[in-house]
């Protein structure tokens, strides 16, 4: 009997454990989801843009699902949870594609009205014919004699394959309240293109006009203001 009260007051003794602590699945980056992710994007080797808290500046926030980064990366992203990394290599043709030389074309040089000199490697933004978009605008050769400027409208990333290094910092079903979905990375375009365009420019000491464009008749590049 003593044998048998002893074991009664074993189980009673586990009765009265408190249960483990179940917190649930964490959230994984699927459609919809609002994902905040640190990354570093390098091109053969070289780095080109960075979204990191680390480095002083504000991860990106988007929306998994909505188109704002190139599908491929988004493939990449899906499924992954809160403090797993990435490293992820894209291919042109999965990112901005080869170089079309049919994007490259002349322009008068009044177009550029206001600008005091034009310099190949000097960037600008231009309104698309239908002004639906805002297009990032190269300079390749100025032809001062015959009154016309090369430009190159091509992404400054097309051609290129992008080396993606990161870490998801946060996975939520609502914007972060301090935060905002990055309207500047469609496609990761705007954002990329301008900092690309950034790159290539600094490294060649050029001046740049990169500002937010004003409102301009079709096909007119707009001079906006020195960087």
């Amino acid at each position: 009997m003593v044998g048998d009260l002893a074991t009664h007051d074993h189980d009673h003794e586990h009765d009265h454990e408190p249960a483990p602590a179940h917190f649930g699945a964490p959230e994984r980056v699927s459609v919809g989801k609002y994902v905040t992710i640190n990354y570093t994007l390098r091109t053969n080797g070289t780095i080109r843009h960075i979204r990191s808290a680390v480095w002083g500046d504000e991860p990106l926030e988007y929306q998994q699902g909505s188109g704002r980064l190139l599908p491929a990366l988004e493939r990449a992203l899906e499924g992954k949870v809160a403090g797993e990394r990435f490293e992820v290599i894209l291919p042109p043709e999965e990112a901005y594609g080869e170089r079309d030389k049919a994007l490259q074309q002349r322009v008068p040089a009044e177009t550029f009205g206001g600008v005091d000199q034009i310099e190949p490697g000097m960037c600008f933004l231009a309104h698309s014919d239908d002004e639906r978009r805002v297009e990032n605008v190269l300079v390749t050769e100025v032809d001062e004699d015959n009154g016309y400027v090369v430009v190159d409208t091509n992404h400054p990333l097309a051609g290129m394959t992008l080396e993606f290094e990161g870490s998801v910092v946060a996975v939520r079903d609502t914007p972060t309240p301090a935060g905002h979905v990055d309207p500047t990375m469609a496609s990761m375009g705007d954002g990329l293109a301008l900092a690309a365009a950034q790159a290539t420019i600094d490294s060649r000491r050029k001046r740049t006009i990169d500002e937010s464009p004003k409102p301009s008749t079709p096909g007119t590049v707009n001079d906006t203001g020195n960087a």
